[in-house]
């Protein structure tokens, strides 16, 4: 596999060229003493490089070797404690943090690029400081003074690590149903009993400590999800000072063995009447863990775009050094028995598809990270409230359309590589099977799918949809006459998509199946329209340019071909969303 390097070149662009990051940034009081372009580049370059030369290498035999389960303690693989430390020190684990605890303060869109690189050199790796980072969230939104004190320095320095602890055996999606108990105790404390499963991160030799936090019930609790709570439990009990106390009630049942993420502790943890505080409200843990979940699904949808970069790096080196067979128009490299894989057609299309889709997927998840920080930072109530509506509709299509042209591919970049890309020591299959679980976890992409179609697009009435189109169709009524060959085609996408809208909103009416029938190809027609969207404006930034610069002109080029070749895709999409729901049941049960 070829090492890895950070396309901080791309970033760069993207922040920079195409959306303006640090002009927003002085814009928001809050990040205007904090960040400007020249400390934005400093940190993606210093990211860059201890991701490349500290964690990636460590990605294979991390994965050969896997986590280690001995009465209740579990073992990372060699080289592991080691480059978390370097990690940590670097303060890489609060690089969202606020200052007040000891957090570096950078935006959303800063820390996006530095999750990108950190799950390209290694996803297992990348999950441990990724799941402490979402604790933070959670515990800094809703945790009371006095926990955020005690616990959020020591998260932000990595000294401490954090868990996220929701699904049980029988509960998965539906939380609602969960039978983990708390408590309460006459000092304020809760004792928390239950079992949890599929929980990243829950054991393990990287930190002195891991603080889970945990979704409970509370004795008098109403049924369903409204009767959920969350609380932070400690593996190691805190003692006033701040020093570390005696074990918390709480163990490691066993770690699983997966398809993939091998270097990823995933635990059963068992929490036996566990000393925990409440973080928030009684009976309103779903929203405190929605705070974190947020940040996490584009976090994972990140984790896509990740594997895929990673995956192209690879295919792309090898297709220039593999020589096989002959061009279809004649001998290329005359001095050699064969010509370079890449001169042929097909190798041309996987490799440009997944450049296409790795640059939509980062100018994409960077732009979802931009409304993040407007919803967070903003002082003006309205870009607030628009913010926060982006963010309500984008994050479910960011998590699960990333993830499944993640998955799309690193299969691409295995295919360049031929029989050699089945085989494990060229890295390639590896990726394909850590890549695999980011379409599941966080909520499987089928559930974003309804999330999207069902709650964002039904439920709002339409509202939420047509804030996001109105900017589109606004940014296409202003573009440049120069555009029209990325505008048009648009245009096009924007009115497929709206019908189709339109479709799906009268069919439910009628039939409460249509719009899970409809769900995941609809997401997919909106995923391509939006990163139609991202591509036109990138397509923008490089018109005029491209004499100057190949980078430019590569970005015209992918930016035709996406138009060409994979935007058309929303046709047979679309065909299949309104064929409607019967053919679904067209099958008894025991006919399956």
């Amino acid at each position: 596999m070829a090492d890895y390097k950070a396309p901080l070149r791309d970033m760069r662009f993207v922040l920079n060229e195409v959306f303006d990051a640090p002009k927003l940034w002085q814009t928001l009081p809050a990040l205007a003493e904090v960040v400007d372009a020249e400390t934005a580049e400093a940190i993606l370059e210093e990211a860059g490089k201890i991701t490349a030369n500290t964690i990636a290498p460590l990605n294979r035999s991390g994965d050969e070797e896997g986590c280690h389960w001995k009465d209740g303690m579990v073992s990372t693989p060699a080289g592991y404690p080691q480059a978390y430390r370097l990690y940590a020190e670097g303060g890489w684990v609060g690089v969202g943090g606020d200052p007040a605890y000891g957090g570096m303060g950078m935006p959303k869109a800063i820390s996006a690029q530095v999750e990108e690189m950190m799950n390209s050199a290694s996803l297992a790796f990348g999950l441990y400081p990724m799941l402490t980072s979402g604790a933070c969230l959670s515990i800094y939104a809703h945790a009371s003074e006095e926990l955020k004190q005690k616990y959020l320095p020591s998260m932000y320095a990595g000294a401490w690590s954090g868990s996220m602890c929701l699904t049980e055996p029988h509960a998965g999606t539906d939380l609602g149903i969960i039978r983990t108990k708390a408590e309460p105790q006459a000092d304020g404390s809760y004792k928390v009993s239950g079992t949890k499963i599929f929980i990243t991160g829950g054991e393990h030799d990287l930190t002195e400590n891991i603080i889970h936090l945990v979704l409970a019930k509370l004795p008098d609790a109403p049924a369903g999800s409204r009767g959920i709570s969350l609380f932070l439990v400690p593996k190691v009990m805190v003692n006033e000072d701040g020093s570390l106390g005696e074990r918390n009630s709480l163990s490691c049942g066993s770690i699983e063995h997966k398809m993939g993420i091998q270097a990823s502790a995933t635990c059963v943890m068992n929490f036996d009447a566990a000393t925990g505080w409440m973080v928030g409200e009684p009976n309103k843990g779903l929203a405190a863990m929605f705070t974190m979940m947020n940040y996490e699904r584009l976090g994972v949808g990140i984790q896509g775009l990740s594997t895929g970069e990673r995956s192209y790096q690879s295919a792309i080196e090898y297709a220039r050094e593999r020589i096989q067979s002959r061009a279809p128009t004649g001998p290329v490299a005359q001095d050699k028995a064969a010509d370079p894989i890449i001169v042929h057609p097909d190798v041309r299309r996987m490799l440009l598809t997944m450049k296409a889709l790795n640059e939509g997927g980062r100018a994409f998840s960077s732009y979802v990270a931009l409304q993040l920080d407007i919803a967070k930072f903003s002082d003006d109530a309205e870009a607030r409230q628009r913010a926060e509506a982006q963010v309500a509709l984008l994050t479910p299509v960011a998590k699960a359309f990333l993830t499944d042209m993640g998955l799309e591919t690193t299969v691409h970049g295995q295919q360049v590589f031929g029989g050699h890309g089945f085989i494990r020591e060229w890295g390639q299959e590896q990726l394909v099977r850590d890549c695999r679980i980011t379409q599941i976890y966080e909520g499987t992409n089928g559930i974003q799918a309804l999330d999207l179609l069902g709650r964002k697009v039904v439920g709002s009435g339409g509202e939420l949809y047509n804030t996001f189109i109105g900017e589109i169709r606004s940014y296409c009524a202003s573009a440049a006459p120069e555009l029209g060959e990325f505008i048009k085609p648009l245009i096009a996408a924007l009115d497929n998509l709206d019908d189709l809208t339109a479709f799906v909103l009268a069919e439910a009416r009628n039939n409460p199946n249509e719009i899970g029938a409809a769900s995941v190809e609809y997401l997919h027609v909106f995923g391509y329209t939006a990163y139609a969207y991202m591509w036109a404006r990138m397509a923008e930034a490089a018109l005029g340019k491209e004499s100057q610069d190949d980078f430019y002109a590569s970005k015209l080029g992918t930016a035709r071909f996406y138009f060409a070749r994979l935007l058309p895709r929303i046709h047979s999409l679309s065909a299949s969303v309104k064929a409607g729901s019967e053919s679904l049941y067209l099958l008894d049960a025991r006919q399956f």
